[in-house]
C-alpha cells in the first residue's frame, strides 16, 4: 500500500484541529455553565436581600424617643421579643424590627446593659 505522506501530515493536522475545536467548545460550554450557575446564585442573593425590610437606625428619632421616655420617668420593660440573643447588641435587632432597636437603645442608655 502506497501511503502519500503529505495526505498522511494533512489528516493528522486535520484531527489536531478536530480535537482542539472540540476541546475548546468544552471548555467554553463549562464557562458559560459557571457564568450561569454564578447568574443563577446571583439573582437569588439579590431575591433574598431585597425581600428584607431595611432598617435604618434614625438616631435623631432614637435620641428623641429616649429623652421624652426620661423625661416621663418610664423605666423601659424588659425584652418580650422572639429575636435577642445573648451576644447581641442593640444592632443586631435592628435587622428585625426598628421598634425592638429603639426600646433596645432606651434599656441600655437606662441601665447601662443589654438585655439578659
Amino acid at each position: 500500500m502506497n501511503i502519500n505522506i503529505n495526505h498522511f501530515k494533512g489528516l493528522v493536522t486535520f484531527a489536531i484541529i478536530c480535537f482542539q475545536f472540540i476541546g475548546s467548545q468544552s471548555v467554553i460550554a463549562a464557562e458559560r455553565s459557571e457564568e450561569d450557575a454564578l447568574a443563577r446564585a446571583q439573582a437569588q442573593m439579590n431575591s433574598e436581600v431585597l425581600s428584607k425590610p431595611f432598617l435604618a437606625e434614625k438616631p435623631k428619632e432614637v435620641d428623641a424617643y429616649i429623652k421624652s421616655m426620661l423625661e416621663k420617668n418610664v423605666t423601659p420593660p424588659e425584652y418580650h421579643g422572639a429575636y435577642w440573643r445573648p451576644g447581641y447588641t442593640c444592632h443586631d435587632l435592628l435587622r428585625y424590627n426598628w421598634t425592638q432597636y429603639r426600646n433596645c437603645k432606651y434599656y441600655y442608655r437606662y441601665y447601662g446593659r443589654y438585655y439578659y
